[in-house]
């Protein structure tokens, strides 16, 4: 992985001492975004590189993952369901406690290209969220939450073809639900009927199962409140924590952009 990779352009894991224009990402000042899938980070992503921000966004989570623990584990070949990078990154995680942010601050930046205090998007679960603002205290942190059941109906409103699983066939929506193995942990049967009844408004079934069984993988993973708890005991000029329902997409960007120019 070097600094001309097609994977992780101008960054490149240890090996050869650093170039002149080579710094560790353990010791930058970034900006790290964390939540899981369908809280809202690309607003936040948004406000931190825009123009009053002008911040410049590492590969992000889905890249890094590839690069550092998919591909070697698989011998180059990629892994598109969500269920299997699950299993596989949990498989990385065994010897690598810090997760997602021991890979990334593993790795040498060119700052020629992603300067001296780029965004990286992101980190999620109390792990890496910890391991992060222990190893790495340079780094700084954005936090977006929002209830599974508001993630799920995100999700089903974007097209995005990153978010495969292997969804199930025939059956009643909500019987296929109920299946998902760990879903009692994530929602309630008062959820999973407000879930069901989402065909009824004119989502496939299918749609539904497939996002419903993203976020209940996600959260065999990752505990967000955990993390969010964590970033709480941080002062504030490490660490913002939002909620993205209470807020809307401008007033999260507002926080952002406000907490941004009081932390400089």
């Amino acid at each position: 992985m070097s600094a001309s990779s097609p994977a992780l352009p101008f960054l490149r894991a240890p090996g050869a001492p650093p170039a002149s224009r080579e710094r560790a990402l353990a010791e930058l000042p970034l900006t790290v975004l964390v939540g899981v899938t369908g809280v809202g980070k690309s607003t936040a992503l948004a406000a931190l590189t825009g123009a009053d921000a002008g911040m410049r966004v590492l590969p992000d989570r889905r890249e890094v993952t590839d690069a550092v623990m998919i591909l070697p584990a698989t011998g180059g070949v990629p892994v598109r369901d969500r269920e299997a990078r699950f299993r596989l990154t949990a498989a990385y995680r065994q010897s690598h406690p810090g997760g997602m942010a021991q890979a990334l601050g593993s790795l040498l930046a060119d700052v020629s290209h992603w300067g001296e205090a780029p965004v990286f998007d992101g980190l999620r679960g109390l792990e890496e969220v910890r391991y992060a603002a222990q190893a790495f205290r340079a780094w700084r942190f954005v936090a977006l939450g929002a209830p599974d059941a508001v993630r799920v109906r995100r999700l089903l409103g974007r097209a995005d073809t990153f978010d495969q699983v292997g969804a199930g066939g025939g059956g009643a929506l909500r019987e296929e639900l109920a299946a998902l193995t760990g879903v009692d942990a994530v929602f309630s049967p008062a959820e999973l009927d407000d879930l069901a009844a989402l065909a009824q408004a004119g989502f496939a079934p299918a749609d539904v199962l497939a996002k419903v069984k993203i976020v209940v993988s996600e959260r065999r993973n990752y505990d967000p409140a955990a993390a969010e708890a964590f970033l709480r005991t941080l002062p504030p000029a490490r660490a913002l924590v939002l909620d993205t329902v209470a807020l809307d997409p401008a007033g999260v960007a507002a926080a952002v952009r406000a907490w941004v120019g009081g932390a400089v």
